[in-house]
């Protein structure tokens, strides 16, 4: 058995300790029972994000906007990253319109955003909308 993974519910942001070996078994939180790990997109909101980048795994945060046309063309390429990337990394999706202090706070100056967070930390950013191989090559250079 490995080390466990801290890893916080989507639905609940309840904490989960995860062996890194079960990942793959569809680990359900202990607090509210839903799936940890989802392969799709999470919504994020300024109330989650605080619990949302602690962890082990590494987050990544499209920030959008429902009136932005490379937002909407690059919705479906996020979806894909996330059914790709479902136990490696987190992908969460963050209305900047919703929540304008978090992407204020977060430094958005131009939409569609990815922001790259591992251990709560910021450690990549990218802006613009673009093919689904030019974001999984973007990500394996972060390490994910």
């Amino acid at each position: 058995m490995t080390d466990p993974l801290l890893i916080p519910c989507p639905h609940c942001n309840g904490l989960n300790r995860i062996p890194a070996d079960r990942l793959g078994d569809t680990p359900k939180c202990g607090r509210c029972k839903q799936p940890v790990l989802l392969d799709k997109p999470f919504e994020l909101k300024q109330a989650d994000y605080a619990s949302q980048i602690k962890g082990d795994l590494p987050l990544l945060i499209d920030v959008w906007a429902d009136w932005c046309g490379p937002c909407k063309s690059f919705a479906p390429i996020f979806e894909q990253a996330a059914r790709q990337l479902s136990g490696r990394c987190r992908l969460a999706k963050l209305d900047s319109e919703a929540n304008r202090e978090l992407a204020g706070q977060l430094n958005i100056r131009s939409i569609p955003s990815l922001i790259l967070l591992k251990n709560g930390q910021e450690v990549a950013r990218q802006s613009g909308a673009f093919p689904l191989q030019h974001l999984l090559e973007w990500l394996r250079t972060q390490g994910i």
